[in-house]
């Protein structure tokens, strides 16, 4: 099989059902942001140890492959073949949160985004979720998509942030405190 196929070489690509649309559409940003929040996990999980954290993160990549299918399917198409966000994996990000969050210590101040290279990569894949987050939020008020994704992608900010914690806590480096003061 070839990697390059020269059909979107005139800025169209092919949603999940044959519909072609331009390169620019919400649609594709959405799920085009959902494809790089998962390279950056995969950059986060290069910085990590095998074991339970870096499975996770690899589950978490998996589970992202279906997000984007599902944004690049229109709600009427129908496939075996995909798989659409649904409430069990919200469940499932809902557990992880109270799972991890239960490892590390309780927050008493805002963090900043910094620490350990996995933590720093974490926050950097967290602010990517929420961008993606606010593109299918956007893309949400023009077709329908189902509530599910929106909800996954919140939801998965929220692990992203805990996982961030786990992994300077992991990693013996401390939280980067946020320190009010004037600005000068």
């Amino acid at each position: 099989m070839k990697i390059y196929t020269k059909t979107g070489d005139k800025g169209e690509t092919s949603l999940f059902g044959g519909q072609r649309v331009s390169k620019d559409n919400l649609r594709i940003a959405s799920y085009g942001t959902v494809d790089e929040l998962n390279s950056i996990l995969g950059i986060a999980a290069s910085h990590l140890q095998g074991g339970e954290f870096k499975n996770l993160i690899m589950q978490l990549q998996n589970d992202l492959f279906n997000v984007g299918a599902d944004l690049a399917t229109p709600m009427d198409k129908t496939s075996g073949e995909i798989i659409r966000v649904d409430g069990e994996g919200i469940t499932f990000l809902e557990e992880t949160i109270d799972e991890w969050d239960a490892k590390v210590p309780a927050l008493k101040n805002f963090v900043l985004p910094g620490g350990s290279t996995a933590s720093s990569y974490l926050h950097f894949a967290r602010t990517v979720c929420r961008r993606a987050e606010r593109e299918v939020v956007k893309l949400s008020k023009e077709i329908d998509i189902g509530s599910e994704v929106i909800i996954y992608l919140n939801r998965l900010s929220d692990l992203l942030f805990v996982l961030a914690r786990y992994a300077n806590v992991e990693s013996g480096t401390p939280d980067v405190e946020w320190q009010k003061q004037s600005m000068q």
